[in-house]
């Protein structure tokens, strides 16, 4: 996987006795997006992401920017890439995922959305 690191935000630290690679949202900040910090914690993992799959194709500088300038007041519409590496459920049985996915498809609907 070949990662652009527009920001230089891709930093190498010492962890259980190996060397690590890992994109810095703190660098970020650094960089010039001075909210980072204040985001909301799933705001976070979406932008560490973007930061670690950027590849000008997929992921673009562009779409780095948008969530690290993100404004929970604004009105914005943007699509952004988000490809977890694993995914953690709360239970085993996978209900609460599947109750999950209906409320997003009865808020699409209520939205005027398409559901599917």
């Amino acid at each position: 996987m070949s990662t652009r690191n527009s920001f230089n935000t891709s930093q190498q630290i010492r962890a259980g006795g190996e060397t690590v690679q890992i994109y810095s949202l703190p660098a970020l900040e650094t960089a010039g997006f001075s909210g980072v910090s204040r985001l909301p914690y799933s705001m976070k993992i979406l932008l560490e992401n973007l930061l670690r799959r950027e590849d000008n194709a997929f992921v673009k500088s562009a779409d780095i920017e948008a969530v690290a300038r993100w404004d929970a007041t604004g009105n914005v519409e943007k699509e952004i890439s988000f490809m977890p590496t694993r995914v953690l459920l709360q239970d085993f049985t996978g209900v609460p995922c599947v109750v999950d996915l209906a409320a997003m498809r009865d808020a699409m609907v209520d939205l005027h959305g398409n559901p599917d």
